[in-house]
């Protein structure tokens, strides 16, 4: 089973950086998808960006295309979220989450990190 732990969350002044990490342990081979969500206070949650496993495609939300990159470092097991030019309406929870294939399709969520940006 695989669990995912985010990380790197923060509090930062607007046009700031902040780097998110989610390490994944367990089992990983079976994994299609790696993607960052996130939850706006008072919002629903929306997808921020996703990342192919197969061919390393991003994808990205209009509202942050252009200033978040996604990666991954299949050494580690970890995804990243570089986060640049913040503004205060990225301030919200961001959840790291895969999607595993095997038998079954299983989906998995991280504990989420708090991403703060001040005006």
């Amino acid at each position: 089973q695989v669990q995912l732990v985010e990380s790197g969350g923060g509090l930062v002044q607007a046009g700031g950086s902040l780097r998110l990490s989610c390490v994944a342990s367990g089992s990983t081979f079976g994994i299609v998808a790696w993607s960052w969500y996130r939850q706006l206070p008072g919002k629903l949650r929306e997808l921020v960006a996703t990342i192919a496993t197969v061919d390393g495609t991003p994808n990205y939300a209009d509202a942050v295309k252009g200033r978040f990159t996604i990666s991954r470092d299949n050494a580690k097991n970890t995804l990243y979220l570089q986060l640049n030019s913040l503004k205060p309406e990225d301030t919200a929870v961001y959840y790291c989450f895969v999607r595993e294939v095997r038998v079954r399709l299983f989906d998995f969520w991280g504990q989420g990190t708090q991403v703060t940006v001040s005006s």
